[in-house]
């Protein structure tokens, strides 16, 4: 048995590595996509007060922590059987679509659209987000201006850019004035605009990579309400891999579905529908399970575009993983609709955004749709408020048995022999990005990102190595 180490994973967020296994034929056996950093968070937070989380949980991700504040106020809300205003709802929410704007439009242009614009095996000089503004300045220049006016609402909003502090257990700790709600409707407007144009731009590339990569059938989970796009509320639907509901329940009893499987070689978990057994209880989550789950998008455009995503599955669920990014596009375009429906909803400046909670001891689950997936915190705190358990099913690991099997599929295709290419390696790599695996955000790094792949026999024996 020979093995292909790729270290690190380029163009992702966080750190892995990818293990590639091949028989004596040169023939892909086996591939594994690990995780190498080991976070904590969930031990870290025990004897943490149970208010104090949305603050905390807010910095394990620098590119979606909007998802992870309000995941964890809604757990907090439930841990202490809270209602919250109407308004508050619709401010949390109009939190989450931004966050959509700029999340989905950095990964679909920041790290995997070099692939695309410039080729799987173009010169890997070219392929970041800097020589793609020099070779497409109309359209990056979009694209960042998109992702900076998410940012900004957010931080309106949010009091922050990157870790928002305005959901708080019970509702909003501000209100939004009226004068502010028509300077965020501009930008919305703005962000509209680039959406549909993103859009457009996306589809037209994707279209030269409709045959690329595998077509994996799957079991789908996400939230859905009244058979629409949900991102912030609803209930937990799974259906299989034709498109059959198997189950709907209250994300309040994940427990009662979702195991969690661990492996000696990730710090990663592995859940899967609990049902069927690991690892046949394999699910997919993020944009290509949303909106194989949805029936209908509640708004007009997006709606329409949902239509015309849901051909490529010829009556079923669509399975290509390249299209988890047309349908990440088509979030875009929801994102900025939904939240110019909610600016122009006059509750939204409503001063009622807080109800008074008092301190208790109790078991909270909060679930959102983070732009990755499907992303639970749940908390179990004492008489004082002190965490005595906290548990968190992250929207990566939600789609990690499902992550493992496109790397070999994907790696089937592209590599066998003794001869090794960058090219083939990166489209192995392309199979992880169209996850948008998000794997240790809150870890920043500055420079370059080097990559070395090594070749060896079944006695150890180097026949091969390629770098960047």
């Amino acid at each position: 048995m020979r093995e292909i180490t790729i270290k690190p994973v380029s163009r992702v967020a966080g750190n892995a590595k990818i293990t590639i296994h091949l028989n004596d034929e040169g023939e892909v056996a086996d591939s594994r996509f690990h995780v190498v950093e080991f976070r904590g968070f969930e031990k870290f937070c025990e004897g943490r007060m149970f208010w104090e989380m949305p603050l905390i949980t807010s910095r394990i991700c620098g590119v979606c922590p909007v998802s992870h504040h309000l995941a964890s106020v809604k757990a907090c809300d439930d841990l202490l059987k809270l209602d919250i205003p109407p308004a508050a709802k619709k401010l949390r929410e109009l939190l989450m679509v931004t966050e959509y704007l700029s999340s989905h439009t950095a990964h679909f242009f920041y790290f995997a659209g070099p692939d695309f614009f410039f080729g799987p095996e173009s010169d890997p000089s070219l392929r970041n987000i800097v020589s793609l503004i020099e070779a497409k300045p109309e359209i990056t220049e979009k694209a960042i201006r998109l992702r900076q006016l998410g940012r900004t609402i957010i931080e309106q909003l949010g009091g922050s850019s990157i870790q928002p502090v305005t959901a708080i257990p019970g509702g909003m700790s501000k209100p939004l004035h009226y004068d502010d709600r028509f300077v965020v409707l501009k930008e919305v407007n703005e962000a509209l605009e680039l959406a549909r144009f993103t859009l457009g731009v996306g589809k037209e590339i994707l279209d030269k990579f409709s045959d690329f990569g595998d077509s994996v059938p799957t079991k789908y989970l996400s939230l859905s309400k009244q058979d629409n796009l949900e991102l912030y509320d609803g209930m937990l639907k799974l259906i299989d891999s034709d498109g059959n509901t198997i189950e709907e329940f209250d994300p309040r009893n994940y427990l009662d579905y979702i195991g969690e499987h661990v492996e000696d070689w990730s710090y990663a978990k592995f859940p899967f529908y609990a049902k069927s057994g690991y690892p046949d209880g394999m699910y997919r989550c993020g944009p290509l399970a949303r909106l194989n789950v949805a029936g209908n998008i509640s708004t007009p455009e997006a709606g329409n575009e949902l239509k015309e995503f849901k051909k490529l599955g010829d009556g079923g669920p669509v399975h290509k993983t390249i299209h988890y990014h047309y349908a990440r596009l088509i979030e875009v375009l929801y994102a900025a609709e939904r939240a110019r429906e909610l600016l122009l909803d006059d509750e939204i400046v409503s001063p009622d955004v807080r109800v008074k909670a008092s301190r208790t001891a109790g078991e909270g689950i909060g679930v959102v749709e983070a732009p990755r997936g499907v992303l639970i915190h749940h908390y179990q705190a004492d008489e004082a408020g002190k965490l005595e358990k906290v548990n968190l099913v992250v929207a990566t690991t939600n789609n990690n048995l499902a992550i493992n099997t496109s790397l070999k599929e994907v790696a089937k295709k592209f590599v066998s022999g003794d001869k090794l290419t960058e090219g083939a390696l990166n489209k192995v790599e392309m199979a992880i990005r169209s996850y948008d695996p998000c794997l240790s955000c809150s870890t920043h790094m500055i420079g370059q990102m080097p990559l070395e792949i090594v070749l060896l026999d079944p006695n150890g024996h180097q026949l091969d190595m390629v770098g960047r």
